[in-house]
């Protein structure tokens, strides 16, 4: 099988840098844009299956990837939201270092050891404990040429790719994972996935080119 692992384009919060998890936060016109260019390079792919997150982010991307001819196939998982961030959603990072100075350094140096605060905040491994079984739901049944569509989230993403990469989550920061990237896998099963391409965003963004979000 074959799986395009796609993050949604950008929103007015992460050009601003805030914290959005599962607030419902909708593309900006630069994310509308993204999702286009994304849409128009696959054109021509032949997509047999296509999942995404049910938040609007990542459900218009989606939409806009696959164009109107396509759209009809398109289902949802809520296992694939972005993580609860908690308290810390619509905030700014200098706005979080205030009330949580040590808590935010230990999300950038060592994020598995963090569990957001507040009500339903979660943890790196409930992202990874919901998010997987999605994906392994969403590739159920594939055949070997079968190519599926997964459009989900920046901390999703990440620790789906850690599990295929055999990587522990404290090195959830070691890659980038840019508006509408995609990371190509293929493989027999989710266990057994390669890594083909890793955020490649060149339908918006040059070689060398800034692909890259503020919100970390």
């Amino acid at each position: 099988m074959r799986v395009l692992l796609a993050r949604h384009g950008e929103t007015p919060w992460n050009a601003e840098g805030r914290y959005q998890g599962q607030r419902d936060i909708p593309l900006s016109p630069v994310g509308e844009a993204q999702a286009r260019a994304l849409g128009e390079r696959l054109r021509k792919v032949e997509v047999m299956r296509a999942v995404a997150s049910p938040l609007s982010r990542a459900r218009r991307t989606a939409e806009l990837a696959l164009g109107a001819d396509r759209a009809a196939m398109l289902a949802f998982d809520p296992d694939l939201q972005e993580i609860a961030h908690g308290d810390w959603e619509g905030l700014l990072a200098s706005e979080i270092a205030i009330g949580h100075p040590e808590l935010l350094r230990a999300w950038r140096e060592s994020p598995e050891s963090v569990l957001m605060p507040g009500e339903g905040g979660e943890s790196l491994q409930h992202v990874l404990d919901r998010a997987w079984p999605a994906f392994e739901r969403a590739c159920a049944g594939l055949g070997p040429q079968d190519l599926l569509l997964v459009v989900a989230h920046d901390a999703v993403n990440r620790v789906l790719l850690c599990r295929i990469l055999g990587l522990p989550l404290a090195r959830l920061w070691s890659f980038r994972q840019a508006p509408t990237t995609l990371n190509l896998l293929e493989g027999d099963a989710p266990g057994t996935l390669e890594l083909v391409r890793l955020n490649d965003c060149q339908h918006h963004t040059a070689l060398f080119g800034e692909a890259v979000h503020r919100a970390l």
